[in-house]
This record gives structure tokens, sequence and C-alpha cells, in this order.
């Protein structure tokens, strides 16, 4: 079991519960999910509206992930609350 940190409300989690979103090596692109294959700095976020809402607000997921997060990735990430 692989335990990582919600960069919002700071819970220990299984990682399988968690959004990942890595900012890929290569390109510098923002990836939601990604597979194992992907490599880069990561941060996780808990499957609910909350955590989604004051990682934007509070810049904690920019500062986690140590580059500019575009607002769209806000809509892409609680799209993936409804696909859940």
């Amino acid at each position: 079991m692989t335990e990582r940190c919600c960069a919002a409300c700071r819970q220990v989690k299984d990682r399988k519960d968690l959004i990942k979103i890595t900012v890929n090596h290569k390109d510098g692109s923002i990836i939601v999910n990604p597979d194992s294959l992907t490599f880069g700095r990561s941060a996780y976020l808990c499957y609910n509206k909350s955590c989604i809402e004051e990682a934007f607000k509070k810049n904690k997921l920019a500062k986690q992930l140590k580059t500019s997060v575009p607002n769209e990735l806000k809509g892409q990430l609680l799209n993936e609350l409804r696909n859940d």
C-alpha cells in the first residue's frame, strides 16, 4: 500500500484514492492521472470538490508542483469527479 498526502487538506490516503497531477519532465505539460510511465513532479488531491477548490484558492497546487497552474485544470479536475 502506497500512501500519499493531499495537497489541500494534508490527509494521508492510499494513492489509488487520490487524483494524481503530474508535470511532465520532458515538456512541462500538466497531466491528470497519468500512467506510471509519466515521470515528473507530482501532487495529489482528494476526490472531492472542497479539496480541489482549496488547492486553487490558496495556490497550494502550484506551490507543490513548483510551476504555474492554468485555471482550465480546475475544470478538468472537477470533470474527473463527475466521471468517477
